[in-house]
């Protein structure tokens, strides 16, 4: 299993150095006792309560990868503090990734405290998905209702099945917003046709089409 650790300090005093080095020595020793191919060590003197931090947007970075399995830390205030540690602590345990920790000698135990709101951080996120899903599908019907039928408008559907279409369909994304379709519904549309495009994308194809009709 691979590993990252990642150690803090908060502040760039030089008395701060023998504490990075300290965190880097005993979460070594924590990796080699749980049998860990260590992948990376990042160490950073930042603000726990700052999202914006490079090291650990590297970590975050590496873990939606899939690069590595386990995060090594000295404690979970060393991810953040406040907001930014329950947030920090979704992002890593949404994607499966393990946290280990020194305070733990093992396994980062959570407290019931932060448990209880990753949990309703969790129902929340997961609302919010199926709440998008149904404002598309209604999208959709309104769409249909309206005129707008996808298997006959949408030509050469699954002949690139396996590898995104180049092409976007800017006369469809016309029709569909003069359906009264949001930009991200359309987006969310295109994409079940195998069309890898964004609502940004979407948004500017559409504009581009609207200021050439303008002139």
């Amino acid at each position: 299993m691979k590993a990252i650790i990642y150690c803090r300090v908060s502040t760039n005093k030089e008395t701060q150095e023998s504490s990075l080095k300290r965190q880097e020595e005993e979460l070594v020793q924590l990796a080699n006792q749980q049998q860990f191919e260590i992948d990376l060590i990042i160490k950073e003197k930042a603000s726990g309560y700052d999202f914006e931090r490079e090291g650990i947007l590297q970590v975050l970075e590496r873990i939606k990868d899939k690069k590595v399995q386990a995060l090594l830390i000295q404690d979970e205030t060393r991810l953040g503090r406040g907001n930014t540690k329950i947030a920090l602590l979704h992002c890593i345990m949404k994607e499966g990734t393990k946290l280990y920790s020194i305070s733990h000698n093992g396994e980062l135990q959570l407290s019931e405290s932060d448990s209880m709101v990753l949990k309703i951080v969790s129902m929340v996120e997961e609302y919010q998905r199926k709440l998008h899903n149904v404002k598309i599908k209604r999208g959709m019907k309104r769409a249909v209702q309206q005129g707008y039928h996808p298997e006959k408008n949408l030509k050469n559907l699954g002949e690139a099945s396996g590898r995104d279409k180049i092409n976007v369909p800017v006369e469809e994304i016309v029709r569909l917003r003069k359906n009264g379709l949001t930009f991200a519904e359309i987006a969310a549309i295109l994409r079940g046709f195998k069309y890898n495009i964004s609502k940004a994308t979407v948004h500017r194809r559409y504009q581009e089409y609207m200021e050439s009709q303008d002139e």
